[in-house]
């Protein structure tokens, strides 16, 4: 059977394959019907008219049978009509009376061993069909053959014997057609419900764990299958509940233990141990908080009434991550729409997202060069890089959680863009990346804009570090 996806497709090939069987075989049942019917019926016109022959045979008055057939009869037997034949044999099987013109038996080998039979021989060319029964005239047992030229049958058993199929075959066809139409809309409908679930089944995921597939409307044979999905989804989001819950706690659990190291640290005499063991805890203090921002962010829910203006959210970013630039040597600029840009989406994880792209951004873009952000009025922000850019086949793999290229390297934790991606997802937005030329990174985020906005684009260039290279 060929490997159909679709359980529609596989009901309707099935059905399709019994249908035609089906057809096939009640055609040939008919057709044998109808010839069993047509040879029952040329049996008993072949054993009426022998017995209409019977009728008029008698003995004459020097004891020998004479044979008187009126004249309907014998134009039924002439041999210029040449369709019906007799003969009338005796018990020695001699013939005494006959239409054919050589005066033989119609049925030369009549075993006389019934009333009646139903025989058939050929003659020449030619098959007759016909009967012989036994008849009592005076002392004398006689035997009337009668038979048909089957070549020269009735037209209309004919005719309806030989266009049988055809016929048939132009019955059954649109009745097929119609029967398929009829099952496609029936098991379509029956199918209804699981389209359904298999809709709903579609919008789980991290922002809505706790959808569930239901039950009421899907079919007995089924359910079972869609309440063992729901029970592993039921086992799935507790797992996640655990999971979270533990790396919130983690979180904030360490947060206590590494406030109290910075403060002894803080007190250490050696000036270059102070400073090493004080980038270390920055470290781990920024893993801690991009952790309770995983931990936060698996529990946010956006409200369709929450808005943000993503001109000043970027503004905001900016301002907060030139001192880092500052401290690199790298300059920030900020470009694009000076109205606001106005967004579905909760402005405070909007923020955390371009704060994670710009802290990516400046660790990746060269001494002397600028980190652009770019808000753009149909609800995008793009922040710009002069770094090495990023392969094609690590574009996917960058927003994962922990994946960084170089595990050696310090001072990353690969999950600044996971937090952006997922971030990106509870918003409906997208983010995407893109290399520059001569070089550097181009990653945007794509969010819906509320409304029309403003289309005053003089271009808004704000150096917002002192450092050495003008933007």
């Amino acid at each position: 059977m060929p490997r159909f996806k679709s359980i529609i497709s596989r009901i309707v090939f099935l059905h399709v394959v019994a249908v035609v069987i089906t057809s096939i075989l009640m055609s040939l049942a008919l057709s044998w019907l109808l010839s069993y019917a047509t040879d029952n019926i040329h049996n008993k016109a072949m054993q009426d008219q022998a017995m209409s022959v019977a009728e008029h045979l008698s003995v004459g008055p020097d004891g020998r049978l004479a044979l008187n057939l009126p004249q309907d009869l014998l134009g039924l037997y002439s041999q210029a009509y040449g369709r019906y034949s007799y003969a009338v044999t005796d018990d020695q099987g001699r013939v005494l009376f006959s239409s054919l013109k050589d005066r033989a038996a119609v049925f030369p080998a009549d075993s006389h061993a019934g009333r009646a039979e139903f025989l058939q021989q050929r003659h020449g060319d030619a098959t007759v069909s016909g009967a012989s029964i036994r008849s009592r005239v005076g002392e004398q047992t006689v035997w009337i053959q009668t038979g048909e030229d089957l070549a020269n049958r009735d037209v209309l058993i004919d005719d309806i014997v030989a266009d049988f199929y055809g016929n048939v075959g132009w019955i059954t066809l649109p009745i097929l057609l119609v029967l398929l139409m009829a099952d496609i809309a029936i098991f379509r409908r029956a199918l209804r419900p699981l389209r359904e679930a298999s809709e709903i089944a579609g919008e789980i995921g991290p922002a809505r764990p706790g959808v569930r597939l239901p039950t009421d409307a899907i079919p007995h044979e089924v359910r079972p299958l869609v309440s063992a999905v729901n029970q592993a989804l039921d086992r799935l989001e507790e797992g996640f509940k655990v999971q979270r819950e533990f790396t919130a706690d983690a979180a904030h659990e360490l947060r206590t233990p590494l406030s109290i190291l910075r403060t002894r640290i803080d007190i250490l005499e050696d000036a270059e141990m102070r400073r090493a063991l004080r980038h270390n805890v920055e470290g781990m203090a920024h893993i801690v908080g991009q952790l309770l921002d995983i931990a936060e962010l698996d529990a946010l829910v956006v409200s369709p009434e929450e808005k943000a203006d993503l001109h000043a959210v970027a503004t905001e970013v900016a301002e907060f991550v030139a001192p880092l630039a500052l401290s690199q040597g790298k300059d920030v600029a900020l470009l694009g729409e000076s109205d606001p840009v106005w967004v579905n989406g909760n402005p405070e994880m909007l923020g955390r997202a371009i704060r994670n792209l710009a802290e990516n951004a400046i660790n990746h873009t060269a001494p002397g060069s600028t980190v652009e952000f770019v808000v753009e009025g149909n609800g995008t922000v793009r922040v710009l890089d002069h770094g090495p850019g990023i392969p094609e086949d690590e574009r996917k793999l960058i927003f994962r959680r922990f994946w960084r290229r170089d595990r050696r390297k310090q001072g990353s934790t690969g999950l600044g863009l996971s937090i952006v991606q997922r971030i990106a997802e509870l918003h409906a937005a997208t983010v995407t990346v893109e290399n520059r030329r001569p070089s550097g990174a181009c990653f945007s985020l794509k969010l819906a804009p509320l409304r029309s906005q403003s289309t005053h684009r003089h271009e808004q260039r704000s150096i917002l570090t002192t450092g050495s290279r003008p933007a």
